[in-house]
């Protein structure tokens, strides 16, 4: 609710609204003042990352998207023969990277499944150790202390990708990671309506790189988009709270069902797999569904699911639905969920 706000002079606004700006005043030397031009500092950034580096425990980085997120880490801590292991389970933009990018430049890249004992197998070596848990879409939840002892024992960083626990439910650095990333589109902001994501480091210098590696890509996410995220994480935990009170009913109706199989839930978060066998029942139900719209991506306050496999990305049956809880009364959800799998 608070962090990351100002203590405030009489008057103010309780968050201040977004500094638009590409220069800003700077008289004299480069180092006159905190700020001279917007594509390396602004105001309303600051204020989101001293929030972020709160829940997190750490020093945050906000970049223009999650996936822009994903980038810096990678490419600003990844070179000429060192080591990834990555899962190969997991989102498919960071598998993309590693093969089209890092793989190119000498970097070896070992994908593994989303467990503890693969990674703990495949780390001899290793530079990074990338998890993601819970994992998208399998819903794959690890030990993250575990991970950390095996990732320093191997002499590398541990990056944690939390996307689907949000730091309220899930802290990477105090479990002993070195980089907690998230795409901030998801629960963190939870309206749908914004592409954000951000970094947050244990180490000040490896925080300082990737600032620089923002400031020298672009990568920058917009002041007004940044102060909307600000002020929508004042409700993520009451949100949050209510997307999982409608999952876990959800789960547990979906499990008492003979014609739904495969239901998996990690007891966190909003997001929850069920298989309906093929591609036409699953498309049937996604069209049914009243208050459920077909979409990708998930953490939003309107519920949306899809069915999973048509991105062909991921090693999923033909009717796995991903299913993304939102804050709608829980009978309302549930009624138009059976009435779907009636119709499909």
């Amino acid at each position: 609710m608070h962090a990351g706000l100002p203590e405030g002079d009489q008057g103010d606004p309780l968050l201040p609204g977004p500094v638009l700006a590409a220069p800003f005043h700077l008289r004299g030397a480069a180092d006159a003042a905190r700020h001279g031009y917007g594509r390396a500092a602004n105001p309303t950034w600051e204020r989101l990352e001293a929030a972020l580096g709160e829940l997190e425990g750490g020093e945050a980085i906000v970049f223009a998207s999650g996936m822009a997120a994903v980038t810096a880490v990678l490419l600003t801590t990844l070179t000429t023969g060192d080591v990834l292991v990555a899962p190969g389970d997991a989102y498919p933009g960071v598998r993309d990277i590693a093969h089209r990018h890092l793989a190119p430049r000498g970097v070896e890249v070992r994908l593994v499944p989303s467990e503890e004992s693969a990674f703990r197998e495949a780390s001899e070596g290793a530079t990074l150790l990338w998890v993601e848990t819970p994992s998208n879409p399998g819903l794959r939840v690890l030990d993250l202390p575990a991970l950390a002892g095996a990732a320093a024992a191997a002499g590398a960083r541990l990056a944690v990708d939390g996307t689907l626990a949000t730091p309220l439910r899930q802290a990477p650095l105090a479990a002993g990671a070195d980089l907690a990333v998230a795409s901030a589109s998801k629960h963190l902001t939870g309206h749908s309506d914004l592409v954000l994501g951000y970094v947050a480091a244990r180490e000040a210098a490896l925080a300082a790189e990737l600032r620089s590696w923002r400031a020298l890509t672009g990568a920058i996410p917009g002041p007004f988009e940044t102060w909307l995220a600000h002020r929508s994480l004042a409700t993520l935990a009451v949100r949050l709270e209510r997307q999982e009170a409608n999952a876990r009913a959800l789960a547990r109706l979906l499990r008492a069902r003979d014609d739904v199989g495969a239901v998996r839930w990690p007891g966190l978060g909003s997001v929850l797999t069920f298989d309906l066998g093929d591609e036409q029942r699953a498309q049937a139900f996604l069209g049914a569904c009243r208050l459920v719209a077909e979409a990708t991506s998930f953490g939003g306050v309107h519920s949306t699911a899809e069915r999973r496999a048509r991105w062909g990305t991921d090693a999923v049956g033909a009717g796995v639905v991903r299913f993304s809880c939102g804050i709608e009364d829980a009978a309302d959800l549930l009624t138009d969920v059976q009435d779907a799998l009636r119709a499909g």
